[in-house]
C-alpha cells in the first residue's frame, strides 16, 4: 500500500511544531512579519510567471476534447454549451465549469463484470469538491474583517448566514466546519481507494494535511482556547497596511502555527497543483470555441514553404505528360 501520506503529514505535523516553538522563544518576528510577507512574494512571482508562461504558449488549433456534438449540418442538433462555436456559448462553459464544477459533475467509474465494462455515474466527488471549495471561499471571506478597517459590509452579512444555527458560544460557523470535513474526505478518497492511494504522491497529500492543519487550528482558537482576537486583529492590520509589528503582550503560539501553515501554503500554490486556480483560465479546452470547420487555424511557427501548384507542374511536365498520355488541363 502506498504510504506516501505519512510523508506529507510528518512534514506538517514538523512545521507545526517549529512555528510553535519559534513563537514561545521570541521569534514573533520572524513568523508573524517575515515569512508572511515573503510567502506573499513568492506566490505573487510565482503565479504572474506561471500565468505569463502558460498565456505565451500558442495555441494554433482548437483542441476538441468535449462531450457533445460540435457545429455540423443543420440536421445535427450542436452541444453549445460543451461544444461551442461562439464566444458566448465558451463564455457560458467557462461560467458553468468555475463556479459549478461542470465536467466534475460527469465523473464515473469503471467497473468490470465478467467481461462486460459498465461506467458508473459518481457524483460524491463532485459534491465533496463542491463542498471544500466555496467553505473555503467563505472562510477566506470572513477573514477579510481581521484585514480591513472598517470591515466590508457583505463581511458581516456572510458571517450572519455562516452561522445561522447559532450553536455554542462563540458561534459555530459552517463554513470552518465544511472546509476541515470537505478536506478530510478528499484525503480519506486518496488514502482509501486503491487506484488513487496508487498514482498519489506526497506532493498530492501536502496541500490537504496543510489546509486540515489550518482548519483545526483555526477551529482550536475559536472554540476551545483562549486568544485575544483585538491583538491578533492589530497585527495583521499592520501586515495588511505595511506597518507591521508585533503587540505587547504577544499573541497565542497556536496563532503563529495557524499563520504559518496559511503562509506555507499560500507559498506552496505556484508550484503546485493547487495553480488549477489560475490555469483553469488559460486552459485551451474550455477557453476556445470549436471552430475548426468554419475558420482555418495556422501554426504560427510554421516556417513559410514556396508552394508547387498543379499548373506550375503542369507547365513543367506538360509535353512528357502529352507523350505519356497523361491528360492535361492546358493543351
Amino acid at each position: 500500500m502506498n504510504v506516501s501520506y505519512l510523508y506529507s503529514l510528518l512534514a506538517v505535523i514538523v512545521l507545526g511544531l517549529i512555528a510553535y516553538a519559534g513563537a514561545a522563544v521570541g521569534l514573533e518576528g520572524l513568523f508573524g512579519i517575515f515569512i508572511p510577507y515573503l510567502a506573499v512574494l513568492v506566490f505573487l512571482v510565482g503565479f504572474i510567471n506561471h500565468v505569463l508562461d502558460w498565456a505565451k504558449s500558442p495555441v494554433p488549433f482548437r483542441i476538441t476534447t468535449t462531450c457533445g456534438q460540435q457545429q455540423s449540418q443543420d440536421f445535427f442538433k450542436q452541444a453549445k454549451i460543451d461544444n461551442p462555436s461562439t464566444t458566448r456559448g465558451v463564455i457560458i462553459r467557462m461560467i458553468l465549469e468555475i463556479l459549478l464544477f461542470r465536467s466534475l459533475f460527469r465523473n464515473s467509474r469503471v467497473e468490470f463484470n465478467g467481461e462486460k465494462i459498465s461506467y458508473k455515474w459518481v457524483v460524491w466527488l463532485w459534491l465533496f469538491a463542491l463542498l471544500f471549495h466555496y467553505s473555503f471561499f467563505v472562510v477566506v471571506i470572513r477573514h477579510l474583517r481581521f484585514f480591513l478597517e472598517p470591515s466590508p459590509f457583505f463581511v458581516g452579512a456572510l458571517e450572519t448566514v455562516d452561522g445561522m444555527l447559532q450553536i455554542g458560544l462563540p458561534g459555530l460557523f459552517l463554513s470552518g466546519v465544511a472546509l476541515l470535513g470537505g478536506a478530510v474526505l478528499l484525503l480519506l478518497r486518496r488514502i482509501l481507494l486503491p487506484k488513487m492511494n496508487y498514482i498519489s504522491r506526497p506532493a498530492d497529500y501536502f496541500p490537504l494535511f496543510l489546509i486540515i492543519g489550518i482548519a483545526l487550528t483555526g477551529i482550536l482558537m475559536r472554540y476551545f482556547t483562549k486568544v485575544d482576537v483585538v491583538k491578533i486583529k492589530e497585527l495583521t492590520l499592520g501586515l495588511a497596511s505595511f506597518h507591521p509589528g508585533i503587540p505587547d503582550g504577544g499573541v497565542s503560539a497556536l496563532f503563529y502555527v495557524h499563520l504559518f501553515f496559511v503562509s506555507i501554503l499560500v507559498a506552496y500554490i505556484p508550484f503546485s497543483k493547487l495553480m488549477h486556480m489560475g490555469g483553469i483560465f488559460l486552459s485551451p479546452t474550455r477557453n476556445l470555441a470549436n471552430n475548426n470547420r468554419m475558420k482555418r487555424h495556422i501554426n504560427p511557427w510554421n516556417p513559410d514553404v514556396k508552394i508547387h501548384t498543379y499548373d506550375e507542374y503542369e507547365d513543367d511536365f506538360r509535353e512528357k505528360m502529352k507523350e505519356a498520355d497523361i491528360p492535361v488541363e492546358k493543351e
